[in-house]
């Protein structure tokens, strides 16, 4: 993602609009969920993933009366995606691997998300911790934060080559079908 440059000049400006159409030109129209926010998370991260030469499988669909903001959906996908792609720029090619599968199951969000890895990760009291520094790490913070917010349910496990999250979220609380 391109920051905020300082615009002095329409020539800066042009300059900028360029760089930021050549970044959206390598982004590929992957999911159609039901739900556009989810979707361009979706479709920026795995064609990152992609253009990476990570091979990926991924089905997606979102309902679409959901309590759970798109915020808060987006920052769980989006950063199971980031540390999943992270994961597998750490192991050999002929290794690398995502598999994405969001949809309904029994009347609540089911989200996994399963890719290489070459590290354990560690846990503390139960829950994994990032071994990142600095502006680095709070990924995990983030997903936790909100699934407890949506009173949801994550599932981590990490075996030899391969690391897999699964969270459950409520489809809609107050709706009636």
């Amino acid at each position: 993602i391109v920051s905020e440059p300082d615009l002095r000049s329409p020539e800066e400006a042009r300059a900028y609009l360029d760089n930021l159409e050549t970044e959206l030109d390598d982004i590929k129209l992957l999911f159609d969920t039901g739900n556009l926010n989810v979707d361009a998370i979706l479709n920026a991260k795995i064609s990152l993933a992609l253009d990476n030469n990570i091979s990926c499988d991924y089905k997606a669909v979102i309902p679409k009366n959901m309590d759970i903001s798109d915020i808060d959906l987006c920052v769980i996908i989006g950063n199971l995606i980031d540390n999943a792609v992270e994961s597998c720029r750490n192991v050999t090619p002929e290794r690398q691997f995502i598999r994405l599968y969001i949809g309904p199951l029994k009347k609540q969000l089911y989200i996994s998300v399963t890719n290489a890895t070459n590290e354990v990760v560690r846990k503390m009291d139960d829950e994994y911790i990032s071994a990142k520094r600095g502006d680095h790490g709070h990924g995990l913070k983030r997903i936790n934060n909100a699934v407890e917010k949506n009173n949801g349910y994550i599932n981590r496990k990490n075996e030899p080559g391969v690391f897999v999250t699964e969270i459950m979220l409520s489809i809609c609380t107050s709706c009636t079908n």
